[in-house]
Protein backbone atom coordinates (compact mmCIF):
# COMPACT_ATOMS: atom_id res chain seq x y z
CA UNK A 1 0.00 0.00 0.00
CA UNK A 2 1.33 3.44 -0.94
CA UNK A 3 2.33 5.75 1.89
CA UNK A 4 -0.39 8.34 2.57
CA UNK A 5 1.00 11.41 4.37
CA UNK A 6 -2.55 12.71 4.98
CA UNK A 7 -3.48 9.54 6.87
CA UNK A 8 -0.26 9.79 8.88
CA UNK A 9 -1.02 13.41 9.79
CA UNK A 10 -4.57 12.47 10.81
CA UNK A 11 -3.27 9.69 13.03
CA UNK A 12 -0.80 12.07 14.65
CA UNK A 13 -3.56 14.62 15.30
CA UNK A 14 -5.77 12.04 17.00
CA UNK A 15 -2.81 10.75 18.99
CA UNK A 16 -2.03 14.30 20.11
CA UNK A 17 -5.51 14.56 21.65
CA UNK A 18 -4.91 11.31 23.52
CA UNK A 19 -1.48 12.38 24.75
CA UNK A 20 -2.46 15.88 25.87
CA UNK A 21 -5.48 14.63 27.85
CA UNK A 22 -3.81 11.64 29.52
CA UNK A 23 -2.54 13.77 32.41
CA UNK A 24 -4.38 17.07 32.03
CA UNK A 25 -3.51 18.21 35.56
CA UNK A 26 0.23 18.10 34.84
CA UNK A 27 -0.27 19.90 31.53
CA UNK A 28 -2.23 22.62 33.32
CA UNK A 29 0.51 23.04 35.93
CA UNK A 30 3.08 23.39 33.15
CA UNK A 31 0.94 25.87 31.20
CA UNK A 32 0.38 28.07 34.26
CA UNK A 33 4.10 28.01 35.10
CA UNK A 34 4.93 29.01 31.52
CA UNK A 35 2.43 31.87 31.53
CA UNK A 36 3.55 33.23 34.90
CA UNK A 37 7.24 32.88 34.06
CA UNK A 38 6.81 34.49 30.65
CA UNK A 39 4.82 37.41 32.08
CA UNK A 40 6.54 37.74 35.47
CA UNK A 41 7.80 41.26 34.75
CA UNK A 42 4.46 42.62 33.55
CA UNK A 43 2.85 45.47 35.40
CA UNK A 44 -0.33 43.50 36.03
CA UNK A 45 1.31 40.52 37.75
CA UNK A 46 3.72 42.73 39.70
CA UNK A 47 0.74 44.37 41.38
CA UNK A 48 0.03 41.12 43.21
CA UNK A 49 3.59 40.52 44.41
CA UNK A 50 4.02 36.97 43.16
CA UNK A 51 7.79 37.49 43.46
CA UNK A 52 8.52 35.00 40.69
CA UNK A 53 6.25 32.25 42.04
CA UNK A 54 4.71 30.05 39.33
CA UNK A 55 2.73 27.54 41.41
CA UNK A 56 -1.06 27.31 41.53
CA UNK A 57 -1.49 27.97 45.23
CA UNK A 58 0.40 31.26 45.22
CA UNK A 59 -1.28 32.33 42.01
CA UNK A 60 -4.77 31.62 43.33
CA UNK A 61 -4.14 33.23 46.70
CA UNK A 62 -2.79 36.50 45.31
CA UNK A 63 -4.36 37.10 41.86
CA UNK A 64 -8.08 37.96 41.90
CA UNK A 65 -10.81 36.70 39.58
CA UNK A 66 -11.81 39.61 37.34
CA UNK A 67 -14.27 40.78 34.69
CA UNK A 68 -13.64 43.01 31.69
CA UNK A 69 -14.70 46.07 33.69
CA UNK A 70 -11.81 45.42 36.10
CA UNK A 71 -9.32 45.49 33.22
CA UNK A 72 -10.86 48.22 31.10
CA UNK A 73 -8.61 51.06 32.25
CA UNK A 74 -5.46 49.02 31.51
CA UNK A 75 -6.84 47.95 28.14
CA UNK A 76 -7.56 51.58 27.34
CA UNK A 77 -3.93 52.48 28.00
CA UNK A 78 -2.83 49.97 25.35
CA UNK A 79 -5.56 51.23 23.04
CA UNK A 80 -4.13 54.75 23.41
CA UNK A 81 -0.58 53.65 22.58
CA UNK A 82 1.08 52.56 25.85
CA UNK A 83 3.64 49.95 24.75
CA UNK A 84 4.91 49.01 28.20
CA UNK A 85 4.41 45.36 29.27
CA UNK A 86 1.08 45.78 31.05
CA UNK A 87 -0.42 42.30 30.59
CA UNK A 88 2.14 40.47 28.46
CA UNK A 89 5.91 40.52 28.08
CA UNK A 90 5.35 39.98 24.34
CA UNK A 91 4.14 42.90 22.24
CA UNK A 92 0.38 43.10 21.81
CA UNK A 93 -0.05 42.17 18.15
CA UNK A 94 -3.75 43.02 17.86
CA UNK A 95 -7.03 43.33 19.72
CA UNK A 96 -9.68 40.69 19.16
CA UNK A 97 -13.13 42.20 19.38
CA UNK A 98 -16.28 40.60 20.71
CA UNK A 99 -19.18 40.34 18.28
CA UNK A 100 -20.77 43.54 19.55
CA UNK A 101 -24.33 42.18 19.40
CA UNK A 102 -25.06 41.53 23.06
CA UNK A 103 -25.46 45.15 24.03
CA UNK A 104 -22.93 47.75 25.12
CA UNK A 105 -19.56 48.49 23.60
CA UNK A 106 -17.51 45.75 22.01
CA UNK A 107 -14.77 44.38 24.24
CA UNK A 108 -11.16 44.54 23.09
CA UNK A 109 -9.10 41.46 24.00
CA UNK A 110 -5.32 41.95 23.71
CA UNK A 111 -3.51 39.06 22.03
CA UNK A 112 0.02 38.15 20.90
CA UNK A 113 1.46 36.53 17.78
CA UNK A 114 2.06 33.10 19.29
CA UNK A 115 -1.64 32.65 20.02
CA UNK A 116 -2.24 32.22 16.27
CA UNK A 117 -0.29 28.96 16.38
CA UNK A 118 -2.58 27.65 19.12
CA UNK A 119 -5.67 28.59 17.11
CA UNK A 120 -4.23 26.91 14.02
CA UNK A 121 -3.49 23.80 16.06
CA UNK A 122 -7.14 23.52 17.08
CA UNK A 123 -8.33 23.92 13.48
CA UNK A 124 -5.89 21.21 12.37
CA UNK A 125 -7.56 18.71 14.73
CA UNK A 126 -11.08 19.12 13.35
CA UNK A 127 -10.79 17.32 10.01
CA UNK A 128 -9.18 14.16 11.45
CA UNK A 129 -12.08 13.92 13.92
CA UNK A 130 -14.69 14.32 11.16
CA UNK A 131 -12.91 11.77 8.94
CA UNK A 132 -13.76 9.12 11.49
CA UNK A 133 -17.33 9.48 10.18
CA UNK A 134 -16.65 10.69 6.63
CA UNK A 135 -13.40 8.98 5.53
CA UNK A 136 -13.33 10.35 1.95
CA UNK A 137 -13.34 13.99 3.07
CA UNK A 138 -10.11 14.87 1.22
CA UNK A 139 -11.68 14.02 -2.15
CA UNK A 140 -14.35 16.72 -1.88
CA UNK A 141 -14.74 20.43 -1.20
CA UNK A 142 -16.45 22.53 1.45
CA UNK A 143 -18.80 25.42 0.74
CA UNK A 144 -18.38 27.48 3.89
CA UNK A 145 -19.59 31.06 3.98
CA UNK A 146 -16.71 32.84 5.70
CA UNK A 147 -16.40 36.60 5.98
CA UNK A 148 -13.89 39.09 7.21
CA UNK A 149 -14.54 42.59 8.46
CA UNK A 150 -12.51 45.60 7.49
CA UNK A 151 -10.08 46.04 10.35
CA UNK A 152 -9.82 49.22 12.37
CA UNK A 153 -6.91 50.67 14.29
CA UNK A 154 -6.87 52.00 17.80
CA UNK A 155 -5.52 55.51 18.51
CA UNK A 156 -2.28 53.77 19.47
CA UNK A 157 -2.03 52.08 16.07
CA UNK A 158 -2.94 48.50 17.01
CA UNK A 159 -5.26 46.54 14.73
CA UNK A 160 -8.66 45.64 16.20
CA UNK A 161 -10.77 42.95 14.49
CA UNK A 162 -12.88 39.87 15.23
CA UNK A 163 -11.06 36.60 15.96
CA UNK A 164 -12.50 35.09 12.78
CA UNK A 165 -11.12 37.95 10.66
CA UNK A 166 -7.74 37.56 12.35
CA UNK A 167 -7.60 33.88 11.47
CA UNK A 168 -9.00 34.10 7.93
CA UNK A 169 -6.43 36.73 6.99
CA UNK A 170 -3.51 34.83 8.55
CA UNK A 171 -0.82 32.98 6.64
CA UNK A 172 -1.77 29.85 8.58
CA UNK A 173 -5.25 29.94 7.08
CA UNK A 174 -4.13 30.84 3.56
CA UNK A 175 -1.65 27.94 3.50
CA UNK A 176 -3.86 25.47 5.37
CA UNK A 177 -3.16 21.90 4.24
CA UNK A 178 -6.25 20.34 5.75
CA UNK A 179 -9.35 21.61 3.92
CA UNK A 180 -10.30 22.59 0.37
CA UNK A 181 -12.95 25.29 -0.07
CA UNK A 182 -14.96 26.16 -3.16
CA UNK A 183 -14.18 29.83 -2.45
CA UNK A 184 -10.70 31.15 -3.32
CA UNK A 185 -8.92 33.00 -0.52
CA UNK A 186 -9.35 36.28 -2.43
CA UNK A 187 -13.14 35.90 -2.25
CA UNK A 188 -13.12 35.26 1.50
CA UNK A 189 -10.73 38.17 2.02
CA UNK A 190 -13.05 40.73 0.43
CA UNK A 191 -14.38 43.10 3.10
CA UNK A 192 -17.51 44.00 1.09
CA UNK A 193 -20.01 41.51 2.47
CA UNK A 194 -22.29 41.61 -0.59
CA UNK A 195 -19.48 41.00 -3.08
CA UNK A 196 -17.97 38.29 -0.90
CA UNK A 197 -21.32 36.53 -0.39
CA UNK A 198 -22.15 36.76 -4.09
CA UNK A 199 -18.82 35.30 -5.17
CA UNK A 200 -18.87 32.56 -2.54
CA UNK A 201 -22.37 31.52 -3.58
CA UNK A 202 -21.42 31.65 -7.26
CA UNK A 203 -18.40 29.38 -6.69
CA UNK A 204 -20.54 27.00 -4.64
CA UNK A 205 -23.13 26.76 -7.41
CA UNK A 206 -20.54 26.20 -10.15
CA UNK A 207 -18.89 23.41 -8.13
CA UNK A 208 -22.15 22.04 -6.75
CA UNK A 209 -21.29 18.41 -7.54
CA UNK A 210 -17.92 18.70 -5.78
CA UNK A 211 -19.42 19.98 -2.51
CA UNK A 212 -19.62 17.46 0.31
CA UNK A 213 -20.24 19.82 3.23
CA UNK A 214 -21.83 23.24 3.55
CA UNK A 215 -22.03 25.73 6.38
CA UNK A 216 -20.84 28.87 8.14
CA UNK A 217 -19.59 29.64 11.63
CA UNK A 218 -23.06 30.10 13.13
CA UNK A 219 -26.37 28.66 11.95
CA UNK A 220 -27.73 32.20 11.56
CA UNK A 221 -24.98 33.06 9.07
CA UNK A 222 -25.71 30.01 6.95
CA UNK A 223 -29.44 30.75 6.86
CA UNK A 224 -28.58 34.27 5.75
CA UNK A 225 -26.66 32.75 2.82
CA UNK A 226 -29.74 30.75 1.81
CA UNK A 227 -31.85 33.91 1.94
CA UNK A 228 -29.23 35.59 -0.24
CA UNK A 229 -29.61 32.81 -2.81
CA UNK A 230 -33.37 33.22 -2.70
CA UNK A 231 -33.07 36.94 -3.44
CA UNK A 232 -30.26 36.81 -6.03
CA UNK A 233 -30.58 33.50 -7.89
CA UNK A 234 -31.68 35.16 -11.13
CA UNK A 235 -28.53 37.28 -11.43
CA UNK A 236 -26.36 34.32 -10.35
CA UNK A 237 -28.01 32.13 -13.00
CA UNK A 238 -27.45 34.85 -15.62
CA UNK A 239 -23.73 34.96 -14.78
CA UNK A 240 -23.48 31.17 -15.05
CA UNK A 241 -25.44 31.08 -18.31
CA UNK A 242 -23.31 33.75 -20.01
CA UNK A 243 -19.98 33.09 -18.30
CA UNK A 244 -19.71 36.77 -17.33
CA UNK A 245 -19.55 38.18 -13.82
CA UNK A 246 -22.13 40.71 -12.68
CA UNK A 247 -20.96 44.36 -12.89
CA UNK A 248 -22.06 44.64 -9.24
CA UNK A 249 -18.83 42.82 -8.40
CA UNK A 250 -16.17 45.51 -8.66
CA UNK A 251 -13.40 44.01 -6.50
CA UNK A 252 -10.50 43.41 -8.89
CA UNK A 253 -9.08 40.40 -7.06
CA UNK A 254 -12.47 38.68 -7.06
CA UNK A 255 -13.01 39.35 -10.76
CA UNK A 256 -9.57 37.95 -11.55
CA UNK A 257 -9.96 34.69 -9.63
CA UNK A 258 -13.59 34.15 -10.72
CA UNK A 259 -12.49 34.50 -14.37
CA UNK A 260 -10.61 31.22 -13.95
CA UNK A 261 -13.73 29.47 -12.61
CA UNK A 262 -16.73 30.94 -14.44
CA UNK A 263 -17.52 29.43 -17.86
CA UNK A 264 -20.83 29.53 -19.77
CA UNK A 265 -23.12 26.73 -18.54
CA UNK A 266 -26.73 27.29 -19.66
CA UNK A 267 -27.87 23.89 -18.33
CA UNK A 268 -26.69 24.69 -14.82
CA UNK A 269 -28.26 28.16 -15.04
CA UNK A 270 -31.61 26.64 -16.08
CA UNK A 271 -31.42 24.16 -13.20
CA UNK A 272 -30.75 26.90 -10.62
CA UNK A 273 -33.57 29.07 -12.00
CA UNK A 274 -36.00 26.16 -12.01
CA UNK A 275 -35.22 25.07 -8.45
CA UNK A 276 -34.92 28.48 -6.81
CA UNK A 277 -38.10 29.86 -8.38
CA UNK A 278 -40.20 27.19 -6.64
CA UNK A 279 -42.19 28.31 -3.61
CA UNK A 280 -41.28 25.17 -1.68
CA UNK A 281 -37.68 25.34 -0.47
CA UNK A 282 -37.81 22.16 1.60
CA UNK A 283 -34.59 20.11 1.12
CA UNK A 284 -33.18 22.94 -1.02
CA UNK A 285 -29.65 22.28 0.26
CA UNK A 286 -29.57 18.72 -1.04
CA UNK A 287 -31.42 19.73 -4.19
CA UNK A 288 -28.66 22.22 -5.06
CA UNK A 289 -25.74 20.30 -3.52
CA UNK A 290 -26.73 16.62 -3.95
CA UNK A 291 -23.51 15.21 -2.49
CA UNK A 292 -23.68 17.22 0.76
CA UNK A 293 -23.31 14.90 3.73
CA UNK A 294 -23.53 17.36 6.63
CA UNK A 295 -23.91 21.00 7.68
CA UNK A 296 -20.94 22.55 9.45
CA UNK A 297 -22.58 25.11 11.75
CA UNK A 298 -22.73 25.94 15.44
CA UNK A 299 -26.18 25.07 16.80
CA UNK A 300 -25.41 25.04 20.53
CA UNK A 301 -26.59 27.64 23.05
CA UNK A 302 -28.81 30.29 21.52
CA UNK A 303 -28.17 28.83 18.05
CA UNK A 304 -30.23 25.74 18.95
CA UNK A 305 -33.44 27.48 17.92
CA UNK A 306 -32.32 27.31 14.27
CA UNK A 307 -32.29 23.50 14.19
CA UNK A 308 -35.86 23.02 12.87
CA UNK A 309 -35.25 25.54 10.06
CA UNK A 310 -31.95 23.89 9.11
CA UNK A 311 -33.66 20.49 9.09
CA UNK A 312 -36.34 21.90 6.79
CA UNK A 313 -33.85 23.26 4.27
CA UNK A 314 -31.51 20.24 4.42
CA UNK A 315 -33.92 17.34 4.79
CA UNK A 316 -32.34 16.42 8.11
CA UNK A 317 -28.64 16.36 7.22
CA UNK A 318 -26.39 15.92 10.28
CA UNK A 319 -25.57 19.21 12.03
CA UNK A 320 -21.89 19.18 12.94
CA UNK A 321 -20.55 21.51 15.65
CA UNK A 322 -16.79 21.20 15.46
CA UNK A 323 -15.19 23.45 18.07
CA UNK A 324 -15.55 25.89 20.97
CA UNK A 325 -13.69 29.20 20.91
CA UNK A 326 -14.01 32.82 21.98
CA UNK A 327 -12.18 36.11 21.53
CA UNK A 328 -10.40 35.51 24.83
CA UNK A 329 -9.13 32.02 24.07
CA UNK A 330 -9.64 29.02 21.78
CA UNK A 331 -10.64 26.01 23.83
CA UNK A 332 -11.10 22.71 22.05
CA UNK A 333 -12.93 20.36 19.67
CA UNK A 334 -16.09 18.30 19.71
CA UNK A 335 -14.74 14.73 19.82
CA UNK A 336 -18.03 13.35 18.50
CA UNK A 337 -18.94 15.84 15.77
CA UNK A 338 -21.77 13.70 14.36
CA UNK A 339 -23.64 13.42 17.65
CA UNK A 340 -27.16 14.80 18.05
CA UNK A 341 -27.08 18.60 18.55
CA UNK A 342 -28.59 18.18 22.02
CA UNK A 343 -25.58 16.06 23.02
CA UNK A 344 -22.79 18.30 21.69
CA UNK A 345 -19.90 18.54 24.13
CA UNK A 346 -16.55 20.22 23.74
CA UNK A 347 -13.24 19.01 25.08
CA UNK A 348 -11.14 21.79 26.59
CA UNK A 349 -7.55 21.10 25.57
CA UNK A 350 -5.35 21.66 28.63
CA UNK A 351 -2.51 23.22 26.59
CA UNK A 352 -4.55 26.15 25.24
CA UNK A 353 -4.47 28.17 28.47
CA UNK A 354 -4.96 27.74 32.19
CA UNK A 355 -8.60 27.07 33.08
CA UNK A 356 -10.63 27.42 36.24
CA UNK A 357 -14.35 27.04 36.86
CA UNK A 358 -16.65 28.95 39.18
CA UNK A 359 -19.25 26.50 40.57
CA UNK A 360 -22.85 27.54 39.97
CA UNK A 361 -24.52 24.56 41.64
CA UNK A 362 -22.59 24.69 44.92
CA UNK A 363 -23.91 27.61 46.98
CA UNK A 364 -21.52 26.81 49.83
CA UNK A 365 -18.40 27.59 47.80
CA UNK A 366 -17.56 30.35 45.36
CA UNK A 367 -13.91 29.39 44.89
CA UNK A 368 -12.94 28.36 41.35
CA UNK A 369 -11.92 24.73 40.85
CA UNK A 370 -9.29 23.43 38.46
CA UNK A 371 -9.93 21.81 35.09
CA UNK A 372 -9.58 18.25 36.35
CA UNK A 373 -11.57 18.86 39.54
CA UNK A 374 -14.92 19.66 37.95
CA UNK A 375 -17.77 17.20 38.49
CA UNK A 376 -19.96 15.58 35.85
CA UNK A 377 -23.46 17.05 35.77
CA UNK A 378 -22.53 20.34 37.45
CA UNK A 379 -22.54 23.80 35.88
CA UNK A 380 -19.67 26.28 36.01
CA UNK A 381 -18.66 29.66 34.73
CA UNK A 382 -15.43 29.53 32.75
CA UNK A 383 -12.38 31.47 33.99
CA UNK A 384 -9.25 31.72 31.81
CA UNK A 385 -5.61 32.66 32.17
CA UNK A 386 -3.91 33.11 28.80
CA UNK A 387 -0.42 33.46 27.39
CA UNK A 388 -1.49 36.90 26.17
CA UNK A 389 -1.78 38.05 29.79
CA UNK A 390 -5.41 37.68 30.83
CA UNK A 391 -5.33 36.37 34.40
CA UNK A 392 -8.31 34.65 36.04
CA UNK A 393 -10.67 36.33 33.59
CA UNK A 394 -14.38 35.50 33.71
CA UNK A 395 -15.38 34.72 30.12
CA UNK A 396 -19.08 34.76 30.99
CA UNK A 397 -19.85 31.36 29.43
CA UNK A 398 -21.84 28.85 31.45
CA UNK A 399 -20.78 25.23 30.88
CA UNK A 400 -22.13 21.88 32.09
CA UNK A 401 -19.75 18.95 32.53
CA UNK A 402 -20.95 15.94 30.54
CA UNK A 403 -18.08 13.43 30.82
CA UNK A 404 -14.31 13.04 30.84
CA UNK A 405 -12.01 12.07 27.99
CA UNK A 406 -9.03 10.48 29.73
CA UNK A 407 -8.43 13.03 32.50
CA UNK A 408 -9.82 16.09 30.70
CA UNK A 409 -13.49 17.09 31.00
CA UNK A 410 -15.94 17.69 28.18
CA UNK A 411 -18.55 20.44 28.50
CA UNK A 412 -21.90 21.39 27.06
CA UNK A 413 -22.28 25.08 26.31
CA UNK A 414 -25.33 26.25 28.30
CA UNK A 415 -25.32 29.97 27.57
CA UNK A 416 -24.03 33.32 28.72
CA UNK A 417 -23.85 34.47 32.32
CA UNK A 418 -25.51 37.81 31.74
CA UNK A 419 -29.14 38.10 32.71
CA UNK A 420 -31.30 39.06 29.75
CA UNK A 421 -34.60 40.20 31.22
CA UNK A 422 -35.65 41.67 34.53
CA UNK A 423 -38.69 43.70 35.57
CA UNK A 424 -38.67 43.47 39.35
CA UNK A 425 -36.89 40.81 41.41
CA UNK A 426 -37.10 38.36 38.51
CA UNK A 427 -33.95 37.36 36.60
CA UNK A 428 -34.25 35.53 33.28
CA UNK A 429 -31.12 34.38 31.48
CA UNK A 430 -30.50 33.26 27.91
CA UNK A 431 -30.87 29.53 28.56
CA UNK A 432 -34.18 30.00 30.37
CA UNK A 433 -35.57 32.22 27.63
CA UNK A 434 -34.47 29.69 25.00
CA UNK A 435 -36.26 26.91 26.88
CA UNK A 436 -39.44 29.00 27.12
CA UNK A 437 -39.37 29.69 23.37
CA UNK A 438 -38.75 26.00 22.64
CA UNK A 439 -41.69 24.93 24.82
CA UNK A 440 -44.06 27.51 23.33
CA UNK A 441 -43.08 26.73 19.75
CA UNK A 442 -44.33 23.16 20.20
CA UNK A 443 -47.85 24.60 19.96
CA UNK A 444 -47.06 25.75 16.42
CA UNK A 445 -46.41 22.25 15.11
CA UNK A 446 -50.06 21.62 14.23
CA UNK A 447 -49.79 24.61 11.88
CA UNK A 448 -46.48 23.33 10.42
CA UNK A 449 -44.91 26.55 11.65
CA UNK A 450 -41.69 27.21 13.55
CA UNK A 451 -39.94 30.15 15.18
CA UNK A 452 -37.19 31.22 12.78
CA UNK A 453 -35.75 33.95 14.97
CA UNK A 454 -36.54 35.85 18.16
CA UNK A 455 -35.40 38.56 20.50
CA UNK A 456 -36.84 40.26 23.57
CA UNK A 457 -36.89 43.31 25.78
CA UNK A 458 -38.22 44.27 29.18
CA UNK A 459 -40.92 46.90 28.66
CA UNK A 460 -40.81 48.98 31.81
CA UNK A 461 -42.83 51.86 30.37
CA UNK A 462 -46.05 49.98 31.00
CA UNK A 463 -47.39 49.57 34.54
CA UNK A 464 -46.56 46.96 35.59
CA UNK A 465 -43.69 46.22 33.23
CA UNK A 466 -43.75 43.06 31.16
CA UNK A 467 -41.64 40.90 28.85
CA UNK A 468 -41.99 41.50 25.11
CA UNK A 469 -40.85 38.72 22.77
CA UNK A 470 -40.47 39.34 19.03
CA UNK A 471 -41.02 36.24 16.86
CA UNK A 472 -40.35 35.73 13.16
CA UNK A 473 -42.24 32.64 11.97
CA UNK A 474 -41.77 30.20 9.10
CA UNK A 475 -44.79 28.31 7.74
CA UNK A 476 -43.49 25.24 5.91
CA UNK A 477 -46.52 24.28 3.81
CA UNK A 478 -49.35 26.62 2.87
CA UNK A 479 -48.44 30.18 3.96
CA UNK A 480 -52.15 30.93 4.26
CA UNK A 481 -52.45 28.40 7.11
CA UNK A 482 -51.24 30.70 9.84
CA UNK A 483 -51.36 29.96 13.59
CA UNK A 484 -54.58 31.25 15.11
CA UNK A 485 -54.70 34.13 17.57
CA UNK A 486 -55.78 31.64 20.22
CA UNK A 487 -52.73 29.46 19.59
CA UNK A 488 -50.34 32.40 19.73
CA UNK A 489 -51.97 33.66 22.94
CA UNK A 490 -51.43 30.21 24.43
CA UNK A 491 -47.77 30.43 23.35
CA UNK A 492 -47.46 33.46 25.63
CA UNK A 493 -48.83 31.48 28.56
CA UNK A 494 -46.59 28.46 27.87
CA UNK A 495 -43.58 30.77 27.89
CA UNK A 496 -44.63 32.15 31.26
CA UNK A 497 -45.15 28.65 32.64
CA UNK A 498 -41.56 27.86 31.55
CA UNK A 499 -39.99 30.77 33.42
CA UNK A 500 -38.64 30.62 36.97
CA UNK A 501 -40.57 30.81 40.23
CA UNK A 502 -39.47 34.38 40.94
CA UNK A 503 -40.97 35.51 37.64
CA UNK A 504 -44.20 33.62 38.28
CA UNK A 505 -44.42 35.02 41.82
CA UNK A 506 -44.11 38.52 40.38
CA UNK A 507 -46.91 37.75 37.94
CA UNK A 508 -49.29 36.00 40.35
CA UNK A 509 -48.68 37.09 43.94
CA UNK A 510 -46.83 40.39 43.75
CA UNK A 511 -48.48 41.55 40.51
CA UNK A 512 -45.26 43.38 39.78
CA UNK A 513 -45.04 41.90 36.27
CA UNK A 514 -47.66 42.19 33.53
CA UNK A 515 -48.71 39.48 31.05
CA UNK A 516 -46.02 38.36 28.62
CA UNK A 517 -46.45 39.71 25.08
CA UNK A 518 -45.44 38.13 21.75
CA UNK A 519 -45.15 40.43 18.76
CA UNK A 520 -45.00 38.54 15.46
CA UNK A 521 -42.91 40.39 12.88
CA UNK A 522 -42.96 40.02 9.10
CA UNK A 523 -40.51 37.73 7.34
CA UNK A 524 -37.09 39.25 6.73
CA UNK A 525 -37.19 41.49 9.82
CA UNK A 526 -34.22 39.82 11.49
CA UNK A 527 -32.26 40.05 8.27
CA UNK A 528 -32.83 43.81 8.44
CA UNK A 529 -31.71 43.73 12.06
CA UNK A 530 -28.49 42.02 11.01
CA UNK A 531 -27.93 44.59 8.25
CA UNK A 532 -28.33 47.33 10.84
CA UNK A 533 -25.82 45.67 13.19
CA UNK A 534 -23.29 45.23 10.38
CA UNK A 535 -23.70 48.88 9.38
CA UNK A 536 -22.85 49.77 12.97
CA UNK A 537 -19.64 47.70 13.00
CA UNK A 538 -20.67 44.11 13.83
CA UNK A 539 -18.88 41.30 11.98
CA UNK A 540 -20.98 39.32 9.49
CA UNK A 541 -19.05 36.17 10.46
CA UNK A 542 -19.56 36.53 14.20
CA UNK A 543 -23.02 38.07 14.17
CA UNK A 544 -25.62 36.44 16.41
CA UNK A 545 -29.08 37.90 16.73
CA UNK A 546 -29.22 39.50 20.19
CA UNK A 547 -31.55 37.67 22.54
CA UNK A 548 -32.35 40.94 24.28
CA UNK A 549 -32.40 44.46 22.85
CA UNK A 550 -32.70 47.91 24.38
CA UNK A 551 -31.51 50.25 21.63
CA UNK A 552 -34.24 52.64 20.51
CA UNK A 553 -33.45 52.35 16.75
CA UNK A 554 -33.60 48.54 16.96
CA UNK A 555 -36.88 48.58 18.88
CA UNK A 556 -38.31 51.05 16.37
CA UNK A 557 -37.26 48.80 13.50
CA UNK A 558 -38.83 45.74 15.14
CA UNK A 559 -42.06 47.54 16.04
CA UNK A 560 -42.42 48.88 12.50
CA UNK A 561 -42.49 45.28 11.23
CA UNK A 562 -45.07 43.87 13.68
CA UNK A 563 -47.98 42.04 11.99
CA UNK A 564 -49.80 40.77 15.09
CA UNK A 565 -49.72 41.18 18.87
CA UNK A 566 -50.57 38.53 21.46
CA UNK A 567 -50.77 38.43 25.27
CA UNK A 568 -50.88 35.66 27.81
CA UNK A 569 -54.60 34.94 28.42
CA UNK A 570 -54.12 33.88 32.05
CA UNK A 571 -51.65 33.98 34.90
CA UNK A 572 -49.10 31.16 35.15
CA UNK A 573 -49.18 28.67 38.00
CA UNK A 574 -47.33 29.50 41.20
CA UNK A 575 -47.31 27.72 44.55
CA UNK A 576 -46.61 29.39 47.90
CA UNK A 577 -46.52 27.44 51.13
CA UNK A 578 -48.37 24.54 49.53
CA UNK A 579 -51.21 26.77 48.33
CA UNK A 580 -51.84 27.07 44.63
CA UNK A 581 -52.20 30.63 43.40
CA UNK A 582 -53.53 30.67 39.83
Amino acid sequence: MAYDPASENDAQALQFIEDITRDAASVQERVLAEILSQNAETEYLKRFQLNGATDRDTFKSKVPVVTYENLQSDVQRIVNGDRSPIFSSCPISEFLTSSGTSGGERKLMPTIDEEMDRRHLLFSLLMPLIKQNVPDLDSWKALRFLFIKAESKTPGGIVARPASTSYYTSEQFKKRPFEAYTSPNEVIACTDSFQSMYAQMLCGLIMRHEVQRVGAIFASGFLRALKFLQHNYQQLAHDISTGTLSPQITDASIRKCIANILKPDPDLADFITRECSKENWERMITRIWPNAKYLDVIVTGAMAQYIPTLDYYSGGLPLVCTMYASSECFFGPNLKPFCDPSEVSYLILPNMGYFEFLPLDDKSSSDPVDLTDVEVGKQYELVVTTYAGLCRYRVGDILRVTRFHNSAPEFQFVGRRNVLLSIDLDKTDEAELQKAVDNASLLLKEFNTSVVEYTSYADTKSAPGHYVIYWELLTKDDPSVWPTDEALNRCCLVMEESLNAMYRQGRVADRSIGPLEIRVVKNGTFEELMDYAISRGASISQYKAPRCVSSTPILELLDSRVVSVHFSPAAPHWTAGGRRLD
